[in-house]
């Protein structure tokens, strides 16, 4: 797989397909190749990169906790796209990919040509469930220092795809102290601030985060929302064929590029 020493890291990518351009971000401990399967079936019609978060699979994982966050994994994603001579892109993510979209969007709005949040939320605005959140991903950092990358084994699709492409228990733990947690309600008292097309996804079966994507749909303006049935958290990889065509559907019908 390629990849670019930019930021101080060196960032591993997937760039497949010709078109207009798509940037992918994956779940956490998950890795670009959970979308593998929308390169292939969109790559006709799409140029689709994803890439490895810092702490994630083949890129790099800063031993220095403070170089996990979200300001710093937005940076990643703009210098990805320059480094790919790309100026404009739909930008979009799952989980935690999708909550890294919407805060590229807010830094760098000019370089977003339109949004998919796919099975994610925007964080909480009361303190306390946000509070709660934080201390389930610092309980994770803190079994992968103890368990390792074991700790992985058994959860959902795209982590159990992702394991053996990991190289760090020890950055995962950072990624989920420094990039998973929350630190305030700015994301979610943004959303009616967004002034691009915007998709929202979610698994008909992912309990969790239902919720979060119909508030999402309802409050993003013009937001469109997508629930794909029989789909968990992981609807691009539990049902490929319903989720590439809901995503082919938004990407045909955006404005010209």
């Amino acid at each position: 797989m390629p990849n670019a020493h930019l930021n101080g890291i060196d960032i591993e990518y997937q760039d497949g397909g010709s078109g207009a351009p798509v940037l992918l971000s994956h779940a956490y401990s998950a890795t670009g190749r959970m979308w593998d399967g929308q390169r292939e079936a969109l790559g006709g019609r799409y140029r689709v990169v994803s890439w490895d978060m810092r702490g994630h699979g083949s890129t790099s994982s800063p031993d220095d906790p403070a170089q996990y966050s979200h300001a710093l994994t937005v940076e990643d994603m703009r210098a990805l796209l320059g480094h790919l001579g790309i100026g404009r892109a739909v930008i979009g993510g799952l989980s935690l990919g999708g909550t890294m979209s919407l805060s590229f969007y807010r830094a760098h709005p000019e370089l977003t040509r339109a949004l998919v949040i796919c099975d994610s939320g925007p964080g909480f605005r009361n303190e306390t469930a946000r509070e709660n959140w934080n201390r389930r991903a610092q309980q994770r950092a803190a079994d992968l220092e103890t368990r390792g990358l074991a700790v992985l084994e058994g959860r959902s699709a795209e982590t159990r795809q992702a394991i053996r492409h990991h190289k760090s228990a020890q950055g995962l733990a950072h990624a989920a102290r420094g990039m998973l947690a929350q630190r305030d309600a700015s994301l979610i008292d943004s959303l009616a601030e967004i002034r691009v097309p915007t998709l929202v996804v979610v698994g008909d079966q992912d309990t969790p985060f239902i919720a979060a994507c119909e508030y999402m749909a309802k409050k993003i303006p013009g937001a469109t929302l997508e629930v794909i049935a029989g789909a968990g958290h992981s609807s691009n990889l539990d049902q490929p064929e319903a989720f590439n065509r809901a995503l082919g559907r938004f990407l045909d019908a955006l404005p010209a590029a």
